[in-house]
């Protein structure tokens, strides 16, 4: 990404000095873009953040897989400040635990998310387990992904 604004505003910087430097015609050509130009669409070509539809998918994806059993995939999940608190092993048996123990039907439900650039807050309700309802949950992004914080 850095090459391809380096070399757009590289070919920018000669053309304005190109014409600059050219002799006689005072009305000579300008160049047809210029470093603040350049600089303008290697901005935009930033992926934006993942919204707040996205992130709402996402967290019940994670209550699926966590009420499923599937602890291994739901770990995935974590964001890396909540991997290094968790062992994967130890994860995993909590949420093989959590599925013998109330069974795999436990969709998310009712999934509100707000989206402030990176971070994100998450509120559902855990179809048939009111106990685990959430309000507000943190979620941020990290690698472009959502990625569950409330470790």
């Amino acid at each position: 990404m850095r090459t391809r604004a380096t070399i757009a505003l590289g070919t920018a910087l000669l053309a304005t000095l190109a014409a600059c430097s050219s002799s006689g015609d005072d009305k000579a050509d300008t160049p047809k873009s210029s470093p603040t130009a350049a600089a303008e669409t290697a901005a935009d070509a930033t992926p934006a953040a993942p919204g707040a539809a996205e992130l709402e998918r996402v967290a019940d994806t994670y209550v699926n897989l966590y009420f499923g059993g599937a602890g291994e995939a739901a770990y995935a999940f974590l964001s890396k400040r909540c991997r290094a608190k968790a062992d994967p092993a130890t994860y995993a048996a909590t949420a093989d635990r959590a599925a013998k123990g109330y069974g795999p039907d436990h969709p998310a439900t009712d999934v509100h998310a707000t989206v402030s650039g990176d971070m994100g807050r998450v509120s559902y309700k855990v179809k048939g387990l009111p106990k685990f309802d959430q309000q507000g949950q943190p979620w941020k992004v990290e690698g472009g992904a959502w990625k569950y914080d409330a470790c």
